[in-house]
């Protein structure tokens, strides 16, 4: 079984977050992971979902994922700082993208 991969980085405040999440998904799966990708998820929620509600649903999916990938801009990210936070706290291998750790 391929282990699972969460993406976490910057989306609020960003334009081009759908793009790099997207890119990221294609170099993971690439590297033999099974890709949880949480824009594409997130994606399909009604429009009236909270931030908080996102934030819940972020982390039942990093909660599946083996490992968490952290994508540039990580640690201006409030949602991206609690995932690597939430990560580290329940032993998940973290990696980080090309120049961010």
């Amino acid at each position: 079984m391929r282990p699972r991969i969460y993406i976490s980085g910057p989306v609020t405040g960003t334009e081009d977050y759908r793009e790099r999440f997207a890119e990221a998904e294609k170099c993971l799966k690439k590297r033999g992971y099974a890709v949880i990708n949480p824009v594409r998820v997130n994606a399909q929620l009604p429009k009236e979902t909270s931030y908080r509600q996102y934030m819940d649903m972020s982390l039942l999916m990093l909660s599946m994922a083996e490992a968490v990938c952290m994508l540039k801009g990580w640690m201006e990210s409030k949602g991206a700082r609690l995932e690597h936070e939430f990560a580290g706290a329940t032993g998940r291998k973290i990696i980080y993208e090309k120049g961010e750790e």
